[in-house]
């Protein structure tokens, strides 16, 4: 018989606890939300869990918070662990089903710190969220942090609105290119530091 692994884990790390100690369970404004996920994603990087990411899915209407997500690419080895699939995934498991549109739910929303990447940009579609909101888009994220955010199409935005996801852009988006700008620094001076990204054609 092949011996195979049988399974994956993916979880958040356990300082994300400290974080939401004082957190309320609703949080109506979406500015806030996103500070939420902005002092995440900030947190993430420096304690070595993964990229500057985080995401947060929340009731769209009332501002309960459902899940929260980072990126913990490296804390996990798994490299689609990116803060929208576990935020996603951890929002699924808490409403038990893979549609967060589902009949009876309430509409739900992700706020995540910039545009989706290439993955995390089919892992919403088919999420069953009815928001996006994002902190900005642009190659400043590319620029800055130098991740590779895959091949996404111009009309990304429309692609989502016209499977009934509604867009929200430039949600504090200074703040998020704060974030991005100390990671750039902390990679440029300091070892140990990785970014993880496609090959790019190369062996």
């Amino acid at each position: 018989m092949i011996d195979i692994v049988k399974e994956y884990r993916v979880a958040l790390p356990a300082w994300i606890d400290d974080e939401l100690a004082y957190v309320p369970a609703v949080v109506p404004g979406r500015e806030d939300r996103m500070r939420l996920v902005h002092r995440l994603a900030d947190r993430n990087w420096r304690e070595g869990n993964g990229g500057p990411f985080a995401a947060l899915v929340a009731e769209r209407d009332t501002g309960r918070i459902v899940s929260v997500g980072v990126n913990v690419v490296l804390a996990s080895g798994v490299s689609s662990a990116h803060a929208e699939v576990v935020a996603l995934g951890l929002a699924q498991m808490a409403t038990g089903g893979w549609d967060l549109g589902a009949t009876g739910l309430p509409s739900h929303e992700l706020v995540v710190n910039w545009r989706p990447c290439v993955q995390c940009y089919g892992a919403t579609l088919w999420s069953g969220v009815r928001t996006l909101v994002v902190a900005g888009e642009g190659p400043e994220l590319e620029e800055i942090t130098t991740f590779d955010e895959g091949p996404l199409g111009a009309d990304w935005a429309e692609q989502f609105e016209a499977r009934g996801i509604e867009v929200v852009g430039d949600v504090l988006r200074d703040e998020a290119l704060a974030v991005f700008r100390d990671y750039r620094k902390a990679v440029d001076e300091a070892d140990g530091i990785v970014v993880y990204n496609a090959r790019g054609g190369t062996a």
